[in-house]
């Protein structure tokens, strides 16, 4: 079976370069897409308060065999629950969700500027940290000003900003900022929806590899350095998109997908996001 490559965070915890994840996916659900992923060899389930679908995560791991420490398990805190003591309150409910002791990797889902509790939430998940609740923290969908702002108010830098992230929206700018300060980056709709599947030029790439576009596009995140969580309820497709290690793209053609970056969203802009 292959092994997915790690990357290590800021704290010295490593996490797999090639996560699955269950956006979109019901409680009722999920328990098979994890199962058929766990078994393919994915050892990294991200979810999310928001999501729905915690317990049947938690379902699907113990079922598999596996031991806890083989599975890296993110999870994220849902806006309506900002604030500290909201938090803290948050943070074990989706523990007992989970079924789990401890968490690998918890992030705030949204900075929500207008709201402006993103600090405290923060200090929230760094006592988390501190007492040994979770085993790294983090945000999504934070901006360079956003992680300034906590950098500069908090105690603890971020290990991991999970953000939107493909060719047509590859996000320099924030990718340079992350690494500069340690920060991993993530990609959340790393395939752009299902949007870049059918571009000439991902097409044109995946036929000289003998893959497919989701393969070369997966492949253009491995070696970016991007941490990827692509998403699928179909089981050829969950094996497919861990089918990413045996070829590898050129510089050329690297370039050439990053040349499709278009500053195209799929979801929600931070600066502006404020839901509930």
């Amino acid at each position: 079976m292959t092994t997915v490559p790690d990357i290590t965070l800021n704290n010295g915890v490593r996490i797999p370069q090639l996560g699955f994840g269950v956006w979109q996916v019901d409680d009722a659900e999920v328990v098979e897409p994890v199962r058929v992923a766990l078994e393919t060899g994915y050892r990294s389930i991200d979810t999310a308060a928001a999501y729905g679908n915690e317990r049947g995560v938690g379902e699907a791991i113990r079922a598999s065999g596996l031991e806890r420490s083989e599975v890296f398990v993110t999870s994220k805190l849902w806006n309506s629950d900002q604030g500290y003591d909201t938090t803290m309150r948050a943070f074990d409910a989706t523990m007992e969700r989970l079924g789990l002791d401890v968490l690998d990797l918890y992030l705030i889902h949204w900075p929500l500027p207008e709201r402006g509790t993103y600090v405290e939430t923060w200090k929230a998940l760094e006592r988390l940290y501190v007492d040994g609740r979770v085993r790294a923290i983090g945000v999504s969908n934070f901006t360079v000003d956003n992680l300034r702002r906590i950098m500069d108010e908090g105690g603890i830098v971020p290990a991991v900003n999970q953000i939107e992230l493909h060719p047509n929206l590859v996000q320099t700018e924030l990718r340079d900022f992350h690494a500069r300060n340690g920060i991993a980056t993530e990609a959340w709709s790393p395939l752009g929806q299902g949007h870049l599947l059918d571009d000439p030029v991902i097409g044109r790439i995946a036929e000289a590899h003998g893959h497919t576009p989701a393969q070369v596009i997966l492949r253009w995140h491995l070696q970016l350095g991007n941490i990827a969580i692509p998403k699928s309820v179909t089981p050829e497709r969950i094996r497919a998109n861990f089918n990413v290690f045996g070829f590898e793209l050129s510089e050329a053609e690297m370039g050439e997908i990053s040349a499709l970056d278009a500053g195209r969203r799929f979801g929600p802009d931070p600066v502006t996001f404020n839901g509930v």
